[in-house]
Order: C-alpha cells, then structure tokens, then sequence
C-alpha cells in the first residue's frame, strides 16, 4: 500500500472518464461488434470486451479481433473502430450509479473537479457536453492535449495548473493500473475506482485507497 491518504488537504478531484466517471462500456463495445457483424463474425457479449474498455481501440480489438498493434492491418481496423465509435459515442454511456451526487456533494463544498483521460480531445468533448458536465469541469484533460498520456504525469500536472493548484493538494481516481501511476508520479494522492473495468486486481496497484463505489468517495470530504 502506498502511503496514506490526506483529504484535508484536498481542493481538487480528479477523475478518468471511461471506468470511473462514465460507463462508456457499451457504446465501445457497440462499435467493435458492428466490424464483427460487417464481417459475419457473430456479435460478442459486452463481458469480455467491458474488461479492456479502459484500454480503447488497443483492447477491444485484441478481444473482438485477436489484432495486435503490429499486425499489418492494425492501422485500418483502428481508424474503422474509432470511426464507428465516434458516430454512436453516446447512445448508452452514462454516468456511474452515485457519480452525479459525488459531483454535486464536490461543488457544494467548494472544491473543484476535472477530468484527466488517454481519450482524444473528439471524443472526450463531445461525451461530456452530452454528459451536460462539459461547463462544470475545472480542467479537462485529454490524451492530445499534451505531449504525453498516463502513466505519464504531464496530463495530470496539467490539469492541476488548469486549477492553479498544487498537485499534492490534488486526489486522482481512475480504474486502471496506470491512472495509480499517474497520479503518484505527480505527486497526487490516489484513489482505485474498483467499481470501473479495472483489467487487473485494483488491490494490486498500491493505490492510497480501493473504493467499492463512486459514493464512498462522499465520506471522504
């Protein structure tokens, strides 16, 4: 276990989006499935492809293809993927169960709230003004909006300059190993959003803490 977490110090939550924010499960493994069908494959169950979700187009199409990245089709097939998801991002994605009120309960106390996510800025955008979240967001942070994605620390420092805040007075939740990376490189306490995809063991990651639910998050400030 990593060292301990001080939400007095806190002023800032930060979240993923696919996994911890929003379930966006659905609507990924809806556009992996209709490249199945298109080619007679028959369509998968969202289980196997709900695990990778946090992953993109890498996992899914491993899963729904068994396709590397150095497959010389790789490429095309994911242009395909990312075409068909960015046409139906939003049919099915919503928040997770508790999440609207950890939102409201962060606002009511003054403290601020962002978003730091691998997806790229056409689709992150477009999913959090459906979300209604997009004016609410302190910062948010996309894969392309600087140099570097998680585990790297570039997007979450960027995301507590967006704030003016320190890091240390930032907490990250995410549902992936490497968000608890993230966020220890920057110097953030960390959160394991265990109720996301979370493709190994969230106890695994020596995270500050393994939360259940979104609405735990509620207690801790």
């Amino acid at each position: 276990m990593s060292d301990p977490i001080a939400p007095g110090r806190w002023r800032a939550m930060l979240f993923d989006l696919d996994g911890t924010l929003a379930d966006t499960a659905p609507d990924l493994a809806a556009a992996a499935n209709a490249m199945r069908v298109d080619r007679g494959l028959d369509a998968l169950p969202i289980g196997p492809l709900r695990s990778v979700a946090s992953q993109g187009a890498r996992g899914l199409l491993r899963v729904a293809f068994d396709l590397v990245p150095e497959a010389a089709d790789y490429e095309a097939m994911k242009e395909e993927f990312l075409s068909r998801y960015e046409a139906n991002l939003a049919v099915h994605t919503r928040l997770f169960d508790g999440m609207a009120e950890v939102l409201d309960a962060l606002e009511a106390r003054g403290l601020a709230w962002g978003i730091v996510t691998n997806k790229a800025t056409r689709f992150t955008a477009p999913l959090m003004k459906h979300l209604g979240l997009a004016a609410r967001a302190s910062s948010i942070v996309s894969g392309d909006t600087t140099p570097f994605t998680k585990p790297h620390p570039a997007p979450l420092l960027r995301a507590a300059e967006d704030m003016d805040l320190p890091p240390s007075e930032c907490v990250y939740v995410g549902d992936d190993h490497r968000d608890i990376l993230a966020g220890h490189a920057a110097g953030m306490d960390t959160i394991a959003a265990a109720w996301g995809y979370c493709a190994t063991p969230a106890v695994q990651w020596e995270a500050g803490l393994v939360l259940p639910s979104p609405r735990k998050l509620i207690a801790l400030f």
